[in-house]
């Protein structure tokens, strides 16, 4: 269950969407480019333990078994996947960025809007505020007061 569907349930009053429209945004952009998706595959996969027991196992037989002298030609492989993989990195902290600024600015329109509309209800209620106070007045000022022993004002009988 989601937090969205959560809260929705707790507040009925209230509908939520189920995702930021910034996230859907974005998954419906990567999930039509496949260069995207071929990169968030490969991120997905290199920020794995898979990824790592791969390598582990990989260099040790590359090690043992592959070649009498293995630094070399392990070196130059282990340098361009290091080359390669920073790269997914680089893309992946570029679509974050953009990401989040796409959010920050959704998020700000949101809640200059809710500014707004608060604003709006606040003007609002000064108006119905200052309508029952003048409607209150008057009728207060007219009822007739006697002055009693003390000095005391009192609403005189009738």
């Amino acid at each position: 269950m989601t937090i969205a569907s959560q809260s929705a349930k707790k507040t009925p009053h209230l509908t939520l969407p189920a995702v930021h429209p910034a996230v859907a945004r974005d998954a419906k952009r990567r999930a039509d480019d496949v260069q995207l998706r071929i990169a968030d595959a490969i991120t997905r996969f290199a920020g794995s333990m898979a990824f790592v027991y791969l390598h582990v196992v990989g260099f040790a037989a590359w090690m043992v078994w592959a070649e009498g002298s293995p630094w070399p030609t392990l070196t130059l492989i282990v340098s361009l996947e290091a080359i390669f993989l920073s790269t997914f990195v680089m893309i992946g902290q570029n679509r974050q960025s953009t990401f989040q600024q796409d959010k920050a600015n959704h998020d700000f329109i949101a809640q200059e809007h809710q500014l707004d509309y608060n604003t709006e209800i606040t003007r609002a209620i000064h108006h119905l505020t200052k309508e029952i106070y003048a409607a209150v007045t008057p009728a207060a000022n007219a009822v007739p007061y006697a002055t009693g022993p003390d000095g005391s004002k009192a609403p005189a009988a009738e």
